[in-house]
């Protein structure tokens, strides 16, 4: 937690290239959020181009088929550390994948300790075990 969800072109970017934008991504969670390093929930959905449509909101925003859309699920966090870890991932993501900031989109989507089982049907965040 947070489970993390990547929505890619597909054959845009090699296996190797996603696991490093995964890794990147990965980073700046836990620099902005302070998750533990093993708290790593990631999935990755590629589409064909069609079926991945991402405009510009009216702001301008060219956006390339290199496009990755960030969804993130995860308890509260604060307006402080959400705008870092929007400004962090885009500043990692050029940096370290080439990604250009206007190809990436984020999304958080907050739920509560209830909305989590991580195992053998029980709530951890309720029972105390995390």
């Amino acid at each position: 937690m947070p489970l993390i969800r990547i929505d890619l072109v597909e054959g845009r970017r090699s296996a190797e290239q996603v696991t490093h934008l995964l890794d990147t991504l990965h980073a700046e969670m836990v620099a902005a959020f302070g998750v533990p390093e093993r708290d790593r929930y990631q999935i990755v959905h590629e589409h064909p181009r069609h079926r991945l449509v991402v405009q510009d909101t009216g702001l301008g925003i060219e956006r390339t088929d290199d496009v990755v859309v960030v969804s993130v699920t995860s308890r509260p966090r604060d307006r402080e550390q959400k705008e870092a870890f929007y400004a962090g991932l885009a500043k990692a993501l050029e940096r370290e994948c080439e990604l250009r900031p206007e190809d990436l989109v984020v999304s958080i989507t907050v739920n509560s300790d209830e909305d989590w089982s991580f195992g053998h049907g029980r709530a951890q965040f309720l029972t105390g075990e995390l």
